[in-house]
């Protein structure tokens, strides 16, 4: 009787196991699609063999535990940081940083959360490298302080199995009071350019002049010719009013005396 009753035990749990296979081995079968891998654990330990995928993997319900881990770049906002600059200029300035996960495993197991800490490294990396940097340069040298930045924050966030591609910094704010103080000092930097530009050319132009004096009083009949073609050009207008010009040589006799 009682090995009856083990049998009919045996073969109700044998039936149980049959009736529960295909709900079981969908809970055993996993997939991940080919921008992402699975980190696993097995009571806590990490299985040997590196990340699982693309593709189907096994885990063992209750006793294995699995991370998905996204391998495609991401970018965030790093939201507008007050930096004060190296000639104690205040300014507001923000970016976007890009990255991705080199190494699964790293990212798991060297840093809680790799994208919050990527994050706020950045923020704070942005600040210490605007630090060191005056107002002006800062203004004509964004490209070369991203990629600055860019270096950095690579170099820092290797060890957590993170690869920064890229940095590029957004907009830069200033005080209103700083930008109608540079606006004024942009508008007179013209100005005097252009009071430099308009003395340059008075100066060409009077060289100019001293040398077709210089030519013309070397051939009388030359400064008779102007003359003629100077009156010309007048008739031609219709003027009521005709100037002759009077040569200067005739009031040199009254000039030597004095």
């Amino acid at each position: 009787m009682r090995k009856c009753i083990e049998c009919t035990a045996t073969a109700s749990s044998y039936f149980l196991c049959i009736i529960t296979f295909p709900f079981s081995i969908f809970a055993c079968l996993k997939i991940v699609q080919e921008f992402e891998r699975a980190v696993i654990f097995r009571l806590g330990r990490l299985r040997s063999g590196g990340p699982r995928g693309p593709g189907i993997f096994f885990i063992l319900p209750c006793i294995d535990e699995y991370i998905k881990i996204d391998l495609r770049t991401v970018t965030f906002d790093i939201p507008p940081q007050e930096v004060l600059t190296k000639d104690s200029v205040t300014m507001w300035v923000d970016a976007v940083v890009y990255f991705r996960v080199d190494d699964p495993l790293a990212a798991i197991l060297k840093v809680e959360d790799f994208q919050r800490s990527t994050h706020l490294l950045a923020m704070t990396t942005l600040r210490n490298v605007l630090g060191t940097k005056t107002l002006m340069e800062i203004l004509t040298k964004l490209e070369n302080i991203a990629h600055l930045m860019q270096a950095q924050l690579d170099e820092a966030t290797d060890p957590w199995g993170v690869k920064v591609e890229r940095v590029e910094i957004t907009d830069v704010r200033l005080p209103q009071n700083l930008q109608r103080a540079m606006a004024a000092e942009a508008e007179a930097s013209r100005e005097a350019k252009a009071k430099i530009i308009a003395a340059e050319g008075e100066k060409n132009a009077a060289q100019a002049l001293k040398m077709a004096a210089d030519t013309i009083t070397q051939s009388p009949a030359a400064i008779q010719l102007r003359y003629l073609q100077t009156l010309s050009n007048i008739s031609a207008e219709k003027n009521s009013t005709i100037i002759f010009p009077i040569p200067m040589e005739l009031f040199s006799n009254f000039t030597k005396g004095r």
